[in-house]
């Protein structure tokens, strides 16, 4: 990845609160607990979820730069959502920890010289894993759940709103 367009993703990544809380704006506070069916979320479990995942990441970037080379814990999200019971949790505290922890990785991403992009690397599940690439898949994170909660938002509306 050249440095611009890290520049530019890293740019996009400092977006996601922005984005997120824009999007939901579209979504009616009634419908946030609905579930198709058991086994998918709710736009509240999606709301929890991003911050359990967000405060994942955060550690993760932080062992890529502080200990390139060591392995990281990945974790799962289901067993998380079941164990913590997402569907009790405040939205708003996970929407103000998502949004406190994005901003300290943004700027702590945004100020790497080269060198440590170069240098910060990892394993998970027996696979490498660079700076970058933890860069690709949280750029990306918030634009794939909303699209998620716009798919439940379509579902409600056909069920409830014919």
């Amino acid at each position: 990845m050249t440095r611009e367009e890290r520049m530019q993703k890293i740019e996009s990544y400092g977006k996601g609160y922005a984005q997120l809380t824009e999007a939901l704006k579209q979504f009616p506070r009634e419908m946030w607990l609905f579930k198709p069916s058991p086994d998918r979320w709710s736009i509240h479990e999606i709301l929890i979820h991003i911050a359990d995942s967000e405060a994942n990441a955060y550690v993760k970037c932080r062992k890529l730069i502080a200990e390139p080379g060591k392995p990281i814990a990945a974790y799962d999200q289901d067993k998380w959502s079941a164990a913590f019971y997402y569907q009790d949790q405040s939205t708003e505290e996970a929407l103000e920890l998502f949004r406190r922890l994005r901003l300290s990785s943004y700027k702590l991403i945004k100020a790497l010289p080269e060198p440590v992009w170069l240098n910060a690397a990892g394993c998970m599940e027996n696979e490498a894993v660079t700076l970058d690439n933890w860069l690709d898949v949280y750029e990306q994170h918030i634009p794939g759940h909303i699209n998620q909660m716009q798919k439940r938002h379509d579902e409600w509306r056909k069920r409830y709103l014919k």
